[in-house]
């Protein structure tokens, strides 16, 4: 059976469109350069209802008139494959579908920076790739699990929910299972990940405490552990961590992520100066001995001012990215702005004028 809304998805893929977004009675929306533009396709019941026997398989019908949604991983043939989420809305069914790329960029082709490129050098550890939805998470790590797969042999198993880009051996050997077809649940797969031989564990979000303390088990018995999380910084990102556990289990936690920590790579998307496309703005920080240090002393609001200032071992701050990319052209002071933590010492970076960082660590 052809897709109805065929032409949509092919018109939404030649436009750059990221997003497709799919209710009854209104025009199917795409995201276009992070604006949402509406198409002349106006959907109704019985169209939805076609859509959703071209995309549903009969398992998947079940959890979606059990729970109300599900996820899926959706391939129209000669158009591309979408990441999608079907959920009910006012009693109906509605969509939300990504678009992803069959084509795996690498950092220069993203616009990241080559620091980012340390990520796949290391042996052991915890990497978390951070930002709201739709910044770019999945295609940043997929983009760092493909240079690993060019240039290390490593044991490589992933655990998604769907399965998004897929990658094929070069000099790595990958296993990629998907939640609900291949294991039960994020949290079974990685506890059973530990015993198949890995060298690498690609967890597509860290969801539970169940989670973080496998990956921490795995950190701590040499493996690489790459996950993403909804936070948009550094601080965020290890106060969702400790939200996991209660009060009392705080201070172990963070004496945890001081051994097991390798690095977090926090991102946000501009719209480009010339409007026509997207840039990442990123924050990355590695687990120096100050960052430790911060860590186990619980200075998380200090880490900021600790990124700023260990530029030279390869960490970067969202003003310093941001700073960057205006001097470079690529996006203009008003999105900057708009983007930044601290508009104000954004505004004096911009002018040259940068405070000393060691006050705001040690104050």
């Amino acid at each position: 059976m052809e897709n109805p809304i065929r032409d949509v998805l092919k018109l939404a893929v030649e436009n750059k469109a990221s997003d497709i977004h799919i209710k009854t009675a209104s025009p199917v929306t795409l995201r276009m350069s992070g604006n949402l533009v509406e198409s002349d396709f106006v959907t109704d019941e019985k169209c939805l209802s076609q859509i959703l026997s071209c995309m549903l398989s009969e398992e998947q019908r079940k959890k979606y008139n059990i729970a109300g949604d599900v996820d899926l991983s959706y391939v129209e043939p000669e158009v591309g494959r979408f990441r999608v989420n079907i959920h009910k809305q006012r009693g109906s069914a509605t969509l939300a579908m990504r678009h992803v790329k069959s084509q795996i960029l690498d950092f220069k082709s993203l616009g990241l920076p080559p620091q980012i490129q340390k990520l796949t050098t290391l042996e052991r550890g915890i990497v978390f790739i951070t930002g709201t939805t739709g910044s770019g998470k999945s295609t940043t790590l997929a983009s760092v699990i493909d240079y690993i797969n060019q240039t290390r042999k490593m044991h490589i198993i992933t655990i998604e929910d769907p399965i998004e880009f897929e990658f094929k051996d070069k000099e790595s050997f990958i296993e990629q299972r998907e939640v609900g077809l291949d294991t039960i649940s994020f949290d079974s797969a990685f506890i059973h990940s530990l015993r198949q031989d890995p060298d690498i564990i690609i967890v597509g979000e860290m969801r539970s405490k169940d989670s973080f303390d496998a990956a921490l088990k795995a950190a701590d018995t040499g493996h690489l552990v790459f996950s993403t999380l909804h936070t948009r910084n550094a601080a965020q990102s290890i106060n969702r961590l400790l939200d996991f556990y209660q009060s009392s289990e705080h201070s172990a936690i963070r004496q945890a992520l001081a051994a097991s920590l390798a690095g977090i790579v926090s991102q946000r998307l501009l719209t480009n100066a010339k409007g026509d496309g997207i840039v990442p703005a990123v924050e990355i920080l590695y687990n120096s001995p100050i960052i430790q240090s911060l860590l186990r002393e619980n200075k998380l609001d200090k880490l900021n001012a600790a990124i700023e200032g260990s530029r030279e071992e390869g960490m970067l701050s969202f003003n310093q990215c941001l700073v960057d990319l205006v001097n470079r052209g690529l996006v203009t002071e008003d999105e900057a702005f708009a983007a930044s933590d601290n508009a104000e010492s954004l505004k004096m970076n911009l002018k040259g004028v940068f405070l000393g960082v060691e006050n705001k660590i040690l104050g």
